[in-house]
């Protein structure tokens, strides 16, 4: 059976025909909201388009696509010095974005890594000019500390850190157990502290009372009879009966004037 038609001439027509179906395909390109694309002419920076349909000229422009959403970076951990010489692994989490998409292609490659990198020599600078307490009680101002320095730093690339946070802070068994020894030394000072103070408070009280019941003898009389009425109060076969010193003492004087006579 013969064809109506030269398959060898459709065949080199179709050719040509498929070439330029691919490259007005490649010259389509979607982009999302949260994308943008840096375009490239010749080599040289041409501008950034985005989102939605984008036009590529093909063997003329190139594009790059940049991500602007939040992106979180897991900080390994890092092997840090404290400042009282305490050996600890500290590890975080930084949120950034790409505010430049610029910047962010021209100004550094694999900005990504370039971050992930300055972070890590960033944290262990930070943390090691603080004391171990300090690190424990301070975590916000290390927080603080390490942003700012960052964000100074990687705003040249276009990237803007939003904020970081220590995640842990490791010690090993030995700096544990100093760490809890110290903790309950602190705990006993402080009771035998409030102990020694409610002694102290005591003391001046009695002396203030001391002093109150010998200027008034009435006082004292009362102060007896109260002393009476508790001891009956209790069951108990055995009744002490408080004497005054007074008498001691008028007892003293009238065995001595006796002794003289």
């Amino acid at each position: 059976m013969l064809f109506p038609f030269d398959i060898p001439a459709l065949t080199g027509f179709a050719i040509p025909v498929l070439i330029a179906l691919a490259l007005l395909g490649y010259s389509f390109r979607i982009l999302r909201e949260y994308e943008r694309g840096v375009v490239f002419m010749l080599g040289r920076f041409w501008k950034v388009k985005g989102p939605g349909l984008v036009i590529v000229v093909p063997f003329i422009q190139q594009m790059v696509r940049v991500d602007l959403r939040t992106r979180v970076l897991d900080v390994p951990p890092q092997d840090v010095i404290s400042r009282d010489n305490v050996s600890v692994q500290v590890n975080a989490v930084i949120y950034y974005r790409v505010m430049d998409p610029e910047k962010a292609i021209i100004q550094v490659e694999h900005y990504n890594i370039a971050t992930s990198e300055l972070a890590q020599t960033t944290l262990r600078s930070v943390v090691g000019q603080h004391e171990l307490d300090e690190m424990l009680a301070e975590r916000t101002k290390i927080n603080a500390d390490v942003q700012r320095i960052l964000d100074e730093q990687t705003g040249a690339w276009g990237i803007k850190v939003s904020n970081v946070e220590l995640k842990h802070i490791d010690l090993n068994e030995i700096m544990v157990r100093a760490i809890a020894k110290q903790a309950e030394a602190e705990r006993l000072r402080r009771a035998k502290i409030i102990d020694a103070e409610g002694e102290q408070q005591a003391a001046e009280k009695l002396a203030e009372a001391g002093t109150i019941l010998s200027g008034r003898p009435e006082a004292m009389q009362l102060r007896y009879l109260g002393a009476l009425q508790n001891i009956a109060g209790e069951r108990s076969s055995t009744i002490v009966f408080p004497i005054p010193m007074d008498l001691f003492e008028r007892f003293g004087r009238a065995t001595a004037a006796k002794s003289e006579d």
